[in-house]
């Protein structure tokens, strides 16, 4: 079976590239921040290559208080998508099916958090796997997501990490240098989040290597 993993960024990818190196029928894919980036990325792809699954992985925040750090969550397609081998298998590595709601923004605060958990019902929130299963729609490729839970519910992330992007939704150094110089207290929340990243990336490959590899 040919597999195609999309992430937004490479940190997200980096356990899984390890994991994936050498090994055939399976593409990593770098889309970028939000949903037009992973569009236009997945159909550039797909122009030339026909994977048979698709699945769009890497981090969200979570809106249902219950998730944790590091817990890695799942949700199919839609029932006009094709059927999903690999269900039984995530549950059995250990993740846990929820509502994920796709974001044009990165959810910053506990306060927009529990506002779109009440408006959407959510559980978790992400910006790119809306964009990709619509493009597989299209194809008739199966397609799941599947997140890790990087900040929590009630958790504030240390910046505004909308403030600090480029137009094409990319973290922005110098505005991150200019708020870290304005905001030093920060820095040490974002060696934190660092931490997290690095956690929250190994335990989402450790749960797609026996779905990918069983």
């Amino acid at each position: 079976m040919s597999v195609l993993i999309c992430f937004a960024l490479k940190e997200e990818a980096a356990p899984m590239r390890t994991i994936t190196a050498f090994k055939t029928g399976v593409t990593l894919l770098i889309v970028g921040i939000g949903r037009r980036n992973a569009e236009t990325r997945v159909r550039e792809f797909l122009a030339t290559n026909s994977p048979q699954t698709v699945f769009t992985c890497g981090f969200a925040g979570g809106l249902n208080p219950g998730l944790k750090l590091g817990e890695v969550v799942f949700e199919p397609g839609s029932q006009s998508e094709p059927a999903l081998p690999n269900l039984e298998r995530l549950t059995a590595a250990g993740a846990k099916p929820v509502k994920f709601f796709c974001a044009d923004r990165i959810a910053t605060t506990v306060t927009e958090k529990r506002r779109l958990r009440d408006e959407t019902g959510a559980d978790a929130v992400e910006m790119e796997s809306a964009a990709i299963h619509a493009v597989c729609r299209e194809r008739r490729i199966a397609c799941i997501t599947v997140r890790v839970i990087l900040d929590q519910a009630d958790e504030n992330l240390p910046l505004d990490f909308n403030a600090l992007a480029r137009p094409d939704q990319s973290l922005d150094f110098g505005k991150l240098m200019l708020a870290l110089a304005k905001s030093p207290r920060k820095i040490g929340a974002l060696l934190a989040l660092q931490k997290k990243t690095s956690f929250a990336a190994k335990q989402m490959a450790a749960v797609m290597a026996p779905v990918i590899f069983p």
